[in-house]
């Protein structure tokens, strides 16, 4: 049993697209893989088929219904809002030891790397108490964060490694993301975020190239995080 938890700096960074890529070039090396993400929010029950949880499925090849994404994805809530005023919304709450032990349960029953994708970036509210930062430091798993070249990414993504290692959570890998219309390129964010980052693997990701799961990009996070 093992697992990496995914995360971003910010919503719609990229991090059902790097979970998904990463997924089919492990799949594509013989590692044996599985996918969760627990709590999602702006699922449209009548457009199941395009939600985040499904591009992990097919990815994954397993089928895609909505029975399926139940079981990779059980706190499913309507509105585009954090997990908190989403649940809200319905009159209902995530209970933080629930989602604990369903990340916990998943990790002993499957064999080979579970990837856990969370949702929003690492201070989103889960709760009126906890966020995913608190639910990143109960599992205790690797971090690969997910960032972009978005103006603002530089302060968001250093903020995010300070904040982690006051945890005293590993972070295997950045990756950065390129951003559609950023103000600077990838070689830009990626020189301004490496004298920061220490020994921590850093890996852009090209908006335009060619990113399928024959890039180099996942053979070197696969490396980071012992799947190499």
């Amino acid at each position: 049993m093992s697992g990496v938890f995914v995360t971003a700096t910010g919503t719609d960074i990229g991090k059902t697209f790097v979970t998904a890529a990463l997924i089919r070039h492990l799949r594509g090396i013989g590692s044996l893989v599985h996918a969760i993400k627990p709590v999602v929010t702006g699922f449209d029950e009548a457009d199941w088929a395009t939600s985040d949880p499904a591009v992990l499925l097919q990815a994954l090849g397993h089928p895609v219904d909505l029975k399926e994404i139940a079981r990779i994805s059980p706190w499913r809530l309507a509105a585009p809002l954090s997990p908190d005023m989403a649940a809200r919304r319905e009159a209902r709450t995530i209970a933080f030891a629930h989602l604990i032990d369903f990340c916990r349960d998943t990790l002993r029953k499957r064999p080979g790397l579970v990837l856990i994708e969370g949702i929003g970036g690492i201070m989103v509210p889960l709760d009126e108490h906890r966020t995913v930062l608190d639910w990143m430091s109960a599992l205790r798993l690797p971090v690969l964060i997910v960032t972009g070249t978005y103006v603002g990414t530089i302060s968001h993504t250093l903020t995010a490694l300070e904040v982690l290692a006051r945890r005293n959570l590993v972070i295997a890998a950045v990756v950065v993301n390129e951003s559609e219309r950023s103000a600077a390129s990838l070689e830009e964010t990626l020189s301004s975020i490496a004298p920061f980052a220490d020994c921590i693997e850093l890996v852009g990701i090209p908006r335009l190239a060619d990113t399928g799961s024959g890039h180099p990009a996942w053979g070197r996070i696969a490396a980071a995080i012992g799947c190499g």
